[in-house]
């Protein structure tokens, strides 16, 4: 997918006079670099010293230990699978083919390559994963596990590969400041994990290689960071990296200042990207596991070289984590909202392990655990490695909830929770973050419902970024969410695949969820205009019974109101009344849903033209499901009302 005129023209027109100063001299300098790249100064005497305290390795419960050694193994088979594509040319791999396409990039100046166009480029995603360099942590850890060579080994011919065919400023590894960013906190593990190899040294200060390469992915990062209405996650994980490595890697006569300017750059960004209640500001929760995975990491590298942090960066942390603690579900899933790539920030576990428990297991060494935080049961190797660096949080007076939060009024979020683990996510919050909102969906007023863990009304997730614009435009629609459509169009405007040119206002009018009988939510947004929608939420314990109450004032011509039900749930749809099915650890449950009867309702189940039904767990995988869409004709100025009702029966029923 190349990129119009008219993109570049509403790119543009959402970026204030200070970003556009720096992106203009950001292109002078990438054409000055064309002709006369940076020099990496000489260096002497470089040494590793940021090593894992005696007694760590240890501490990696057996199991985790396990599970990473055998996923070590398969890649030491060449097997992997990125984004639904199985690979298994990983033992001596090309760092510029697509296996999805079958296309390889372009060799040349790194900014010169067309890395949106998929026709000419491939999947740029499938290109860049691997060369984060996070199945090579995996190696390097089970090296440290097991003290077997042979991972090891293969960690450094991949890297000496890698070295080899991206030199500085050469193809298409070197366009994205968040793929160097990431790359350089992985090279910082590798070495670590390394330390007891006897080539780790050669292969990294004693390699001119790899400083050059070390220097080169810092002066990048310092030169074009992400500025302005991109300073989203991307502006974390470049500075997280750039301070990684300047802490870690700090040979150079300008660590010191990289460190220090990247500090900074990491304190704003994370207070900048971040609601005072601890919600990422993105709303897109894939990208809140990123930000406090890629934090957590550079507060690790700081306390491991003694470079001391702002408070505020280790606050921030804190309210993330026990916010994640207060949103997730009683299977520790949290919500499944806005944009989703996979993207993690550190990478040590086998598969199996799981991400959002790992992160609260790594919350609880380092600030200490809440009564109200849900048990986290599984074990994880990434713990005990970073808790062995960060030390304990110290502020011993910093406010923290006495219960449960509920309602994240800056986000625009509330969790409604009854009995038998139903789980309700409310979104009445803003469209996304910066003037851009790149990982918003249009999806005001939608509702997520959860039993015990498995989605019933589901989010279906996010799928693809590039290459496949109808897909794209599907998942992140106003009809792809849980929510009511009007006059066939979104409640906000998309410019591209990253841009939203007008952005629909949320606000939530009432909550309650003090009552422990009902639980209340009602908000309401202008995204159509000339018409409100309002929406009422009631959750009913006694009865199990989940009430959504759709109101629309003002004029329009058409009414469509989507329900997506999750893959594990089978639905009956007759007339206005389905009746869904499921299976949970080996017992049946069900629930009916009593649709609006002034709609006309139909099933709709894996469509492609366009698409409709479908559900994606992760990105690059989507599968069908069941999409209940019930249509209906408008009103020139009068008041509609839409009430469905979801009631769960007990288990066997």
């Amino acid at each position: 997918m190349t990129m119009s005129a008219g993109w570049y023209l509403r790119r543009l027109s959402r970026m204030g006079p200070r970003e556009i100063g720096g992106r203009v001299g950001d292109t002078v300098r990438r054409r000055r670099w064309r002709s006369a790249p940076p020099d990496c100064p000489s260096v002497t005497g470089a040494r590793f010293t940021a090593v894992l305290p005696a007694g760590t390795i240890a501490a990696v419960p057996p199991d985790a230990a396990k599970r990473l050694v055998a996923e070590a193994d398969r890649l030491m088979a060449g097997h992997a699978e990125y984004f639904g594509v199985d690979r298994d040319d990983l033992i001596d791999p090309d760092w510029w083919y697509d296996p999805k396409t079958g296309r390889r990039a372009p060799s040349g100046y790194a900014f010169d390559v067309p890395y949106r166009d998929e026709d000419a480029v491939g999947d740029i995603k499938q290109i860049w994963e691997p060369s984060r360099h996070q199945y090579l942590t995996r190696l390097a850890a089970a090296y440290a596990l097991t003290g077997d060579e042979r991972y090891a080994e293969r960690v450094a011919e991949h890297l000496r590969s890698w070295w080899a065919a991206n030199p500085p400023l050469r193809g298409v590894h070197w366009v994205s400041g968040i793929e160097l960013g990431i790359r350089l906190l992985s090279w910082v593990w590798v070495r670590r994990l390394l330390d007891g190899w006897p080539g780790a040294s050669a292969l990294f200060e004693g390699n001119p290689v790899a400083v050059n390469q070390i220097w080169h992915h810092q002066r990048w990062l310092a030169a074009f960071p992400s500025r302005g209405s991109s300073a989203n996650n991307h502006v974390i994980a470049e500075t997280a990296g750039q301070f990684a490595a300047a802490c870690a890697f700090g040979w150079f006569p300008t660590s010191a200042r990289w460190r220090a300017d990247a500090l900074r750059s990491l304190d704003r960004h994370l207070r900048g990207n971040t609601f005072l209640s601890g919600l990422n500001r993105e709303l897109a929760t894939e990208y809140h596991g990123l930000v406090l995975e890629l934090g957590l990491a550079a507060v690790a590298e700081a306390d491991a070289a003694g470079v001391p942090v702002p408070a505020t960066v280790r606050l921030v942390l804190l309210r993330m984590t026990d916010a994640l603690a207060a949103v997730v579900d009683n299977r520790l899933r949290p919500p499944r909202q806005g944009d989703a790539d996979d993207g993690h920030g550190l990478v040590v576990d086998g598969t199996g392990t799981d991400r959002w428990g790992s992160l609260l297991a790594t919350g609880d060494a380092v600030f200490g655990r809440l009564d109200w935080w849900p048990k986290v049961t599984g074990t994880d190797v990434r713990t005990p490695l970073l808790a062995a660096l960060v030390r304990p949080y110290a502020e011993k007076g910093t406010a923290r909830p006495a219960s449960r939060p509920a309602h994240f009024a800056d986000a625009g979020m509330t969790i409604l929770r009854g009995p038998e683990e139903i789980w309700c996510r409310c979104d009445g919050g803003p469209h996304g973050f910066l003037s851009i909102a790149a990982h918003a969906h249009a999806d005001a007023l939608s509702v997520e419902v959860r039993h015990d863990g498995v989605d019933v009304l589901a989010d279906p997730g996010t799928y693809c970024y590039h290459g496949q614009p109808e897909w794209r435009r599907y998942f992140r629609s106003t009809l792809g969410h849980n929510t009511l459509q009007l006059d066939g169009g979104d409640q906000s405007v998309s410019g591209g695949p990253f841009l939203w040119t007008r952005h629909a206002r949320s606000r939530v009018l009432a909550v309650d969820t003090s009552d422990e009988g009902v639980a209340r939510w009602c908000a309401e947004h202008d995204g159509y205009q000339r018409s409100v929608h309002r929406r009422r939420v009631e959750l009913t314990s006694a009865t199990q019974e989940l009430r959504v109450v759709d109101e629309v004032r003002g004029p329009h011509r058409s009414v469509r109101l989507a329900f997506h039900l999750g893959p594990e749930i089978t639905a009956d749809l007759v007339g206005n009344r389905a009746v869904l099915t499921w299976t949970r650890d080996g017992e049946d449950r069900s629930a009916v849903l009593d649709l609006p009867g002034q709609l006309s309702w139909r099933a709709h189940h894996g469509e492609t033209e366009p698409p409709l039904g479908w559900y994606s767990a992760g990105f690059g995988r989507k599968e069908p499901t069941t999409t209940l869409v019930g249509t209906g004709t408008g009103s020139a100025d009068g008041t509609e009302k839409f009430t469905t009702v979801l009631g769960f029966r007990g288990q066997g029923a």
